[in-house]
C-alpha cells in the first residue's frame, strides 16, 4: 500500500506543546509533514497574508517527519503545504491542533485552529481540528492524544464523502475519566466582550480585551457545549455554507425582477 501522507498544523506555533501532542496522534500512521506558524496565531480564523512576504524554514527532520515554521497565518500554512511543499503528492489527512482551549460553539468562527482545518478540507481530504478545553500552560494532553487517535483511525478507515471537516473538542480529564465520544451539533451562543482601559507611562490609552461566553441554549443536550460540560468528547461536522436557510422563505419579498428607475 502507498504510504499515507499527513499534514499537521496549528495556530499556537511550531514549538507549542499542543503541536507536539498532535504529531504524537499521527506519528506512526505514515509520513508526517508539519507546517505551523512561526508565532502564536490564535484567533486568526480564515485570515491570509497578502501584503507581506512570507518566510519558510525547516526546523526539524527525522525519519518520516518534517517540521517547517512559516511566517504566515494557519490558513497560509495549509496553502503553503498543499500548493508548494506537497503539490505533487496526495495528502490523506489534515490534523490541526491540539489547541489550548475549546473551539466549541461560535468559537469555530474565530479559531485559527479550525480555520486551518476548514482550509485543509477544501483540498479533497478529511480534516480534523482538535482542541483541549484547558488554557493552562501545563495542560494534560493525554486524553486528547488518545481520543484524537481513535477518531483519526475511524475517519481514515471509513469511506466518507468529501469535503469533510470535523471540529473535535476534548474536556479536561484523564482518558479513563471521560465518558466517550458524542456526535453533536454546534451550540448557539455568543461572546460579550469587555475592554479594560489602561494608560502607558506616556499617558496614552491602551486596552485589554476580555469577555464571557453566553450559552443561548443551556438545556439542549445535543450540542457540543453540553457534551463538554458532561465529560464527553464532542465531534461536530462543520461546513462553509453560511446560508441562513430559515430566512430564505421569509425574504422572498426581495425577489423582484423590476429595475430601479432614475
Amino acid at each position: 500500500m502507498k504510504e499515507r501522507l499527513i499534514l499537521v498544523t496549528n495556530d499556537d506555533g511550531y514549538d507549542s506543546r499542543g503541536l507536539a501532542a498532535a504529531i504524537e496522534v499521527v506519528r506512526d500512521l505514515g509520513r508526517v509533514v508539519v507546517v505551523a506558524p512561526e508565532t502564536m496565531q490564535s484567533g486568526m480564523s480564515q485570515a491570509i497574508t497578502i501584503y507581506n512576504p512570507l518566510y519558510l524554514r525547516k526546523v526539524r527532520e527525522e525519519e518520516k517527519l518534517e517540521v517547517y515554521a512559516f511566517s504566515g497565518t494557519p490558513v497560509d500554512c495549509v496553502k503553503m503545504a498543499f500548493d508548494y511543499l506537497l503539490r505533487d503528492r496526495r495528502v490523506d489527512l489534515v490534523l490541526s491542533g491540539i489547541n489550548h482551549g475549546s473551539n466549541s460553539a461560535v468559537n469555530v468562527l474565530y479559531s485559527g485552529t479550525m480555520g486551518a482545518a476548514i482550509e485543509g478540507s477544501f483540498y479533497g481530504c478529511p480534516a480534523i481540528g482538535l482542541s483541549l478545553d484547558d488554557h493552562e500552560a501545563g495542560a494534560d494532553f493525554e486524553a486528547s492524544v488518545r481520543y484524537g487517535r481513535r477518531i483519526v483511525d475511524q475517519v481514515l478507515a471509513a469511506q466518507l464523502e468529501m469535503p469533510l471537516c470535523l471540529n473535535v473538542n476534548v474536556p479536561i480529564g484523564r482518558p479513563d475519566e471521560l465518558r466517550g465520544i458524542r456526535l453533536c451539533r454546534q451550540n448557539r451562543g455568543f461572546w460579550r466582550e469587555e475592554f479594560f482601559r489602561h494608560e502607558d507611562p506616556r499617558g496614552r490609552a491602551y486596552f485589554w480585551l476580555t469577555g464571557a461566553f453566553v450559552n443561548s441554549e443551556p438545556e439542549a443536550e445535543d450540542t457540543d457545549e453540553w457534551a463538554l460540560s458532561h465529560g464527553y468528547v464532542s465531534v461536530v461536522p462543520v461546513q462553509t455554507d453560511l446560508t441562513d436557510y430559515r430566512q430564505l422563505e421569509n425574504l422572498r419579498f426581495l425577489n423582484r425582477n423590476e429595475t430601479i428607475k432614475n
